[in-house]
C-alpha cells in the first residue's frame, strides 16, 4: 500500500480525487480504489516540548535556570490531534511505500518529515519516500504533481533549515522572554514580556520610527520655479525648477533643500522677465518590463495600499481561494517565477479569468497568450512558484475581498502577456542668469502591460507638461520666477502595507554595510508564512496598536525595546540568522555551523540581561495590571 500524507484534510482531499476510484471515506483518511491511502495531518501534529519536558524545575521561572538549552530535544503530541496521529501510526506501519504531500515549502517540508520521523520510520523505507510538490489543488495539477514524485532525501536540507530555525526560535523565545519578563517584575512590570527572533526587531521598526517622528521638527525650505516662453509675447509653455549651484551650500540642508528665504527670492527677481538659453536636451527612451507575478508579501503590501487589508486578512483570504475555491495557486510563496512548463496552460489560465472576473473579461481578452515574459525562469523556482490563478471556472461564490485578492492576482498575470511598457523621458536644461533650470516631460510611446494598471501611468501625481522643440542653444524668455514655500516633512507613520515593505526589504535598515550587502537576496525578516501571525501577535500583546491606518508603538512597546540591548531590537543578527539558514537549505551550510554560535550569543545576552534593571518600564501598566486596577475601581464605587 501507498501512503500519502498530506499536510491538511483540503490537501489530502484533493489528492484523493486525482487517484482511482471507487473511494472509501474513513476517520482521518481516504481509501482509494487501487488500495493505495490518502491520511493527513492537521497542521502541526507535534510541538516542541515545553521546558518543564526537560526538567520540572523549569515550570517556575526563575533566572537560575537561564539559559535552558536541551541536550537531546523533544516534540511532543499535540493534545487535540493526538487521535490523528495515532491513525497514521497505524497507516505508517501497514504501509509498503510513503509519499510525503506536506506544502511546498520549508515549514510543510519539515511538519511532515517529524512525522514520519517521531513514528519511528526508519531504513529502507525512510530512504525510500517520495515528495510530492502540489502548489494547485486542481485535480489535472494534482494528477501532474503525482507524475513528478522526486525522491524526499533531495529536500533534506530544505528540513534542516526548518528545524534549525523552528530550535533557534525556541531558544531565543523561551530565554529571552523569561529574562526579561523575572527583570520586569523587578520594576513592577506585572505582563509577560515576550521577545522574539523577528517580532522584537519589527517592534524596534516602529518604535524608532515613532520616536523619530516625535522628535522632528519642521522647518521651511524654497524652491524657485521659472515660467517659460519661447518669446516675449509667447504664451507659458513650460515650468523650470532652479538647481542651486555649489555657492548655494552653505544655505542648504542635508537634504540640498535650500533654508534661505532671501536666497530665493534674490533669485525670483534676478530671473523674471529674463533670457532662457537652452543648455541642453535629452531624450532617453525607456522599457518597462512587466511586473513579475506575485509572492505572498507582494500581494499583502498591494492589497494594504489598494484595500486597506491587513496581512492576516489576505493570506485568510488566499487559503479560502486555495483550499475551498481552487482559483488559485499555493499562496504561502516567496517565488515570484514560475516554472516554464507552465506557460503552456496560460490560453486556459487567461480564459478563467475572463469567465471568472466580468471587469476583467476585457483585459484577459487583449492578452496574447504567445508572449512569454521573464516571468518564466526555472532557475528562480525552487520548491513552490509565484502566486498564479488556475484555470478553474466559477467564481461565483466569492465574497467581496474574496473576489478583489483574486482579481489583484489575475491582474498581474495577465501583464505577463502584454508588450513591454514604453515611454520618452526628455529633459531640458536652460540657464536664466547664470542659474541653472531643469524641466522634465514624459510622453508614453507604447502603453503594453500599463494599460491594466491605469494609476501606475508614468509621472502618476506629477504635472505633466510639453516641451518645446528646440535645441542647444536656442533662446526662450523667462516671463516669471515664483517663490515656492514648502516645508520639511517627517517621516510617515508605518502602515501594514509601508512595515511588511520594511519586513521584505529589511537590509536597507541594517546598519552594518556587509550584512547589509548579504540581505539583498535573502527573504528578509520572517517568511511568507509568518509574517502576519508576527504583526498580529505584537498587536495582540499589546506592542502595537492601530489608529486609522497608522500602526503606533504602545507605551509597554517602547518600554520594552528601551529596555533591551541593542541588538535584540535590530534587524541585524536575526537577518544574519536568515541568511544563514537560506545557505543550509541550498547544502552550502551545516546545521552545527547555525546553532554553536547561536548558542554561545544566548549565554552573552543572558549574561547582559543581568547587569542593569531596566528602568523603562518603572511605572508602565501591563494590560493585567489595568484590568485589575480598573476592577478595584468598579468594586469601590458599587
Amino acid at each position: 500500500m501507498k501512503l500519502y500524507i498530506a499536510e491538511k484534510p483540503s490537501l489530502g482531499r484533493a489528492i484523493a480525487a486525482a487517484l482511482p476510484k471507487p473511494h472509501r471515506k474513513a476517520d482521518g483518511c481516504i481509501h482509494v480504489g487501487n488500495g493505495d491511502c490518502v491520511s493527513w495531518c492537521i497542521g502541526h501534529l507535534l510541538e516542541q516540548a515545553e521546558p518543564h519536558s526537560y526538567d520540572p524545575a523549569f515550570q517556575q521561572w526563575r533566572e537560575e535556570h537561564l539559559p535552558i538549552v536541551p541536550q537531546a530535544w523533544q516534540l511532543k503530541p499535540k493534545p487535540k490531534t493526538r487521535k490523528q496521529l495515532s491513525l497514521l501510526r497505524k497507516l505508517v506501519g501497514q504501509a509498503d511505500e510513503i509519499i510525503h504531500a506536506g506544502d511546498p515549502d520549508r515549514e510543510g517540508q519539515l511538519l511532515v518529515d517529524q512525522v514520519i520521523d517521531f513514528l519511528g520510520v526508519k531504513g529502507a523505507k525512510r530512504d525510500s519516500v517520495q515528495r510530492c510538490l502540489i502548489s494547485d489543488l486542481n485535480p489535472a495539477a494534482v494528477k501532474k504533481a503525482l507524475s513528478q514524485l522526486k525522491s524526499n532525501q533531495t529536500f533534506v536540507p530544505l528540513s534542516t533549515s526548518a528545524l534549525a530555525r523552528s530550535r533557534a526560535d525556541w531558544l531565543y523565545g523561551i530565554n529571552m522572554t523569561r529574562a526579561y519578563t523575572l527583570q520586569g517584575r523587578k520594576v513592577g512590570f506585572g505582563g509577560l514580556l515576550s521577545v522574539g527572533r523577528v517580532q522584537t526587531p519589527v517592534l524596534g521598526l516602529v518604535v524608532r520610527r515613532d520616536e523619530e517622528i516625535r522628535q522632528f521638527v519642521s522647518k521651511p525650505y524654497y524652491e524657485v520655479a521659472a515660467h517659460i516662453a519661447a518669446a516675449s509675447a509667447s504664451p507659458e509653455l513650460l515650468v523650470a525648477g532652479w538647481r542651486p549651484s555649489v555657492e548655494c551650500e552653505p544655505y542648504m540642508d542635508a537634504d540640498n533643500h535650500v533654508m534661505s528665504r532671501q536666497l530665493a527670492a534674490n533669485v525670483v527677481d534676478r530671473i523674471t522677465d529674463k533670457p532662457a538659453r537652452v543648455k541642453a536636451l535629452a531624450k532617453k527612451r525607456h522599457v518597462v518590463k512587466p511586473p513579475l507575478p506575485y509572492n505572498l508579501s507582494a500581494l499583502q503590501i498591494d492589497a494594504a495600499n489598494r484595500f486597506s487589508m491587513n496581512a492576516k486578512q489576505v493570506l485568510d483570504h488566499c487559503q479560502t481561494l486555495y483550499e475551498r475555491h481552487k482559483l488559485i495557486t499555493y499562496p504561502r510563496s516567496d517565488c515570484r517565477y514560475l516554472p516554464a512548463d507552465h506557460f503552456s496552460e496560460a490560453t486556459d489560465v487567461i480564459h478563467a479569468i475572463a469567465e471568472n472576473s466580468s471587469t476583467m473579461a476585457e483585459q484577459a481578452g487583449q492578452a496574447d497568450p504567445k508572449l512569454k515574459s521573464r516571468a518564466w525562469n526555472d532557475e528562480r523556482v525552487s520548491a513552490h512558484h509565484a502566486i498564479i490563478p488556475t484555470h478553474k471556472i466559477g467564481a461565483g461564490r466569492l465574497s467581496k475581498p474574496e473576489r478583489q485578492i483574486y482579481e489583484l492576482i489575475a491582474r498581474q498575470y495577465l501583464s505577463q502577456f502584454f508588450a513591454n511598457h514604453e515611454y520618452t523621458e526628455t529633459e531640458l536644461k536652460l540657464t536664466i542668469e547664470g542659474g541653472l533650470f531643469v524641466a522634465r516631460a514624459k510622453q508614453t510611446q507604447v502603453p503594453g502591460w500599463k494599460r491594466l494598471f491605469p494609476a501606475a501611468a508614468p509621472g502618476q501625481g506629477e504635472p505633466q507638461q510639453h516641451l518645446p522643440d528646440v535645441k542647444q542653444g536656442d533662446l526662450l524668455h523667462c516671463l516669471r520666477g515664483e517663490l515656492l514655500e514648502k516645508k520639511t516633512r517627517p517621516p510617515a507613520h508605518f502602515t501594514d502595507a509601508s512595515l511588511l515593505s520594511a519586513m521584505t526589504g529589511i537590509a536597507r535598515f541594517v546598519k552594518d554595510l556587509a550584512i547589509r550587502k548579504v540581505l539583498r537576496d535573502t527573504d528578509g525578516l520572517g517568511t511568507e508564512a509568518t509574517r502576519a501571525g508576527i504583526l498580529e501577535l505584537l498587536f495582540k500583546r499589546n506592542f502595537l496598536v492601530r489608529r486609522g491606518k497608522q500602526i503606533h508603538a504602545t507605551e509597554t512597546g517602547q518600554a520594552l525595546i528601551r529596555s533591551l540591548p541593542e541588538s535584540a531590537t535590530l534587524p541585524d543578527m536575526t537577518a544574519q540568522w536568515e541568511s544563514v539558514l537560506d545557505l543550509i537549505s541550498r547544502r552550502q551550510a551545516s546545521y552545527a555551523v547555525f546553532m554553536e554560535p547561536l548558542t554561545e550569543t544566548l549565554h552573552q545576552l543572558i549574561r547582559q540581561s543581568r547587569v542593569t534593571l531596566p528602568e523603562a518600564l518603572k511605572g508602565v501598566k501591563s494590560g493585567k495590571q489595568k484590568f485589575r486596577k480598573k476592577r478595584r475601581s468598579k468594586s469601590k464605587s458599587g
